[in-house]
């Protein structure tokens, strides 16, 4: 699904990613793991599109979209790629729902279908009764479902994870995995998870090591 050649990318001096090649398979859960500063965020923004390679390439079936211009990019991204980070970044001054339908909004779907899927979402992910909530009137596990219904909202291909269980307790930890794997399992969808969580690394279809900017 997707294909990533010999990608390197530096920041002023220090080089960040020397030269990943990495295949992508179709509804993987793919873990990448390694020590800090092993690369591995910055892989996952170019897997995404968030960040630019200074060379090398990624297909995404068959696509290159390497080149692609900005405008084009953003496009892409929105109707392909969902993301979950690690401190959620929902937006302070809006509702559940609101943050949950924007991506939709933002790709041009009908205010109505854009709020009415929102809904669903979180009904579906238990959180049917916390629409009108401000993120703040959240827990961190309600907080990070409400970010992966904001993830899943345009209905993506590919789920992209930065650390999504950093800012978890144990129990919520557990239950934001097994929501993904319930996902994976259901939609058929791509994840592809950066994580420093051992246990959940094991139950990944695959795990990739990172160290110093290669894959080991």
């Amino acid at each position: 699904m997707i294909e990533v050649t010999d990608i390197h990318k530096s920041f002023d001096k220090l080089q960040v990613i020397k030269g990943v090649s990495l295949s992508i398979h179709d509804g993987e859960m793919l873990a990448i793991v390694g020590p800090s500063g092993a690369g591995k965020t910055t892989l996952l923004q170019i897997v995404g599109t968030l960040e630019r390679a200074d060379s090398g390439s990624v297909k995404f079936d068959g696509e290159e979209i390497t080149g692609l211009k900005d405008s084009k990019l953003a496009r892409f991204r929105n109707r392909n790629m969902g993301f979950v980070f690690q401190f959620h970044q929902l937006l302070p001054e809006f509702s559940l729902e609101e943050n949950v339908a924007l991506p939709a909004l933002i790709g041009g779907t009908k205010r109505s279908e854009a709020f009415s899927h929102a809904r669903k979402l979180l009904d579906e992910l238990g959180l049917g009764n916390r629409l009108d909530h401000r993120p703040s009137q959240l827990s961190g596990g309600e907080r990070q479902r409400a970010a992966v219904a904001r993830a899943l909202v345009n209905d993506p291909k590919v789920i992209l994870a930065d650390e999504p269980t950093g800012s978890l307790d144990s129990h919520n930890r557990e239950e934001l995995y097994k929501l993904f794997f319930d996902l994976r399992d259901a939609t058929g969808k791509t994840f592809i998870i950066v994580t420093h969580d051992d246990t959940f690394a094991l139950k990944a279809d695959r795990v990739i090591h990172m160290k110093d900017g290669l894959i080991v």
